[in-house]
């Protein structure tokens, strides 16, 4: 007699079936592993088909609109002048702010007001934040404070004699603030974060490069409108900047966030 399994299932057919389901297996992970080899093979080539599953396209979607998001976000940086204004190189670099429709921070100096107020009337009008830098580029902190005071009043009288408005913001030079100091008005001192270094070089490559190599959000320029290199140099920064997504605003925009 043949011999027959527990199950009344003679072996012989047992083991065929076996055989039978093991082959079906083999063929249907075959099966499987040449689709997802013909996908990988697709995406890797762009998905010639144009076909895509429909989970991977809602994924592509959604990442898509991620990325457009992110490029809506813009990352703001100010650009802020000391010294002047300048006879000639102030008005050039209104011209390029006014080009790009980009504020900036100016800090003036008393001793260079007069005979440049049309200069400072246009920054106001064109909507360029005006501050305070001592009226002959003195250290406050080193003057007795009725002396640091005077330097500090008769520049803001003058620069409010010409706009109308009250200047709020002070540069003090060599970012030297007593705190302590009362002059009649509460003035806020805005400092930097980017050091252009620009007077100590008339090389518009290396201001250029030191700026767009070292720029993060939030950060302050320091630079100087008292140079033709400086002004080149700031016009180009915004074009390269803006192009990455950063938008120009005025210091005490980015002080009082």
């Amino acid at each position: 007699m043949k011999k027959e399994s527990v199950t009344g299932i003679p072996a012989w057919k047992r083991g065929l079936l076996i055989g039978v389901i093991g082959l079906t297996a083999v063929g249907t992970a075959a099966g499987m592993r040449s689709r997802q080899m013909e996908q990988k093979s697709a995406m890797a080539m762009g998905d010639v088909s144009g076909k895509e599953d429909p989970a991977t396209t809602k994924e592509k979607n959604i990442t898509k609109q991620d990325k457009r998001i992110e490029s809506t976000e813009t990352k703001k940086i100010a650009l802020t002048f000391d010294d002047g204004p300048h006879p000639r190189y102030t008005e050039e670099l209104l011209d390029g702010l006014a080009e790009r429709d980009v504020k900036a921070t100016f800090f003036l100096l008393g001793e260079n007001i007069e005979g440049k107020e049309a200069v400072i009337k246009r920054m106001a009008e064109e909507g360029h934040l005006i501050g305070n830098h001592t009226y002959y580029h003195v250290d406050v902190t080193r003057l007795p404070e009725e002396e640091a005071c005077r330097e500090i009043l008769d520049t803001s009288e003058r620069i409010m004699a010409i706009t109308g408005q009250p200047v709020e913001y002070i540069r003090p030079p060599f970012g030297n603030w007593d705190k302590e100091l009362e002059c009649q008005v509460v003035m806020l001192p805005i400092f930097w974060s980017v050091d252009t270094l620009d007077w100590t070089t008339r090389n518009e490559d290396q201001i250029v490069q030191k700026v767009v190599t070292n720029i993060q959000e939030n950060d302050i320029i320091l630079m100087h409108d008292s140079y033709g290199s400086t002004v080149k140099a700031a016009l180009r920064i915004i074009d390269l900047l803006q192009a990455e997504g950063y938008e120009f605003v005025t210091a005490d925009e980015l002080i009082l966030e």
